[in-house]
């Protein structure tokens, strides 16, 4: 399968941004750039070399993650918060699923997700990360931790009447003025 990378104009105030997203598999990453009038102002790079060695990860998997990241810039882009996603000098502040899927959740069960939070590549120990059931920022927090010394945290999210409602959560990481988040699909077995 080839992996077809993402190009959009986006504007946002008077401003156009365009938004092109790539895999670059020999270093196992997904890259997203964001250029204005031709000049690229930042960029956001996700490495999925921890994932490549699972048995079922293969090019639709890296696809996915690719659409997921373009759509997190363009969604950053439309809300005015490309600094989010971006960073300061075009430094990447994300959070990678580290664990098993969120989808399949049991009714009525709570369910565990496993994240590595980094910054430009490098781990992060001490982020604060919340989880809220939608995607608003002020929805009541669902679960609270903090990343251990490898940037790793892993929560344990309760299957609420609100998660099943709004069928997403909304991850925060917070560490001293840097500050991200990322929506995950809930999808309940049964």
């Amino acid at each position: 399968m080839t992996i077809f990378g993402f190009n959009t104009d986006i504007k946002f105030g008077d401003t156009v941004y365009h938004v092109q997203s790539e895999a670059r598999r020999s270093e196992q990453v997904i890259q997203t750039l964001v250029f204005v009038k031709g000049q690229c102002i930042g960029k956001r790079t996700g490495s999925y070399a921890h994932k490549a060695s699972q048995p079922d990860f293969g090019d639709q998997c890296v696809h996915e993650l690719l659409k997921a990241q373009h759509k997190t810039v363009l969604e950053a882009i439309n809300e005015g918060k490309l600094d989010s996603v971006l960073g300061k000098n075009g430094h990447v502040y994300e959070i990678s699923e580290t664990g098993p899927p969120a989808n399949g959740a049991k009714p009525d069960a709570d369910f565990t997700i496993e994240f590595q939070i980094t910054f430009s590549g490098k781990i992060v120990s001490g982020a604060e990360v919340v989880s809220r059931a939608g995607r608003s920022t002020t929805s009541a927090i669902l679960s609270r931790a903090q990343t251990d010394s490898l940037g790793n945290v892993k929560m344990r999210i309760p299957l609420t009447e609100e998660v099943r409602h709004e069928s997403e959560i909304t991850v925060e990481a917070t560490h001293g003025d840097l500050y991200t988040r990322k929506r995950f699909k809930i999808k309940t077995a049964g």
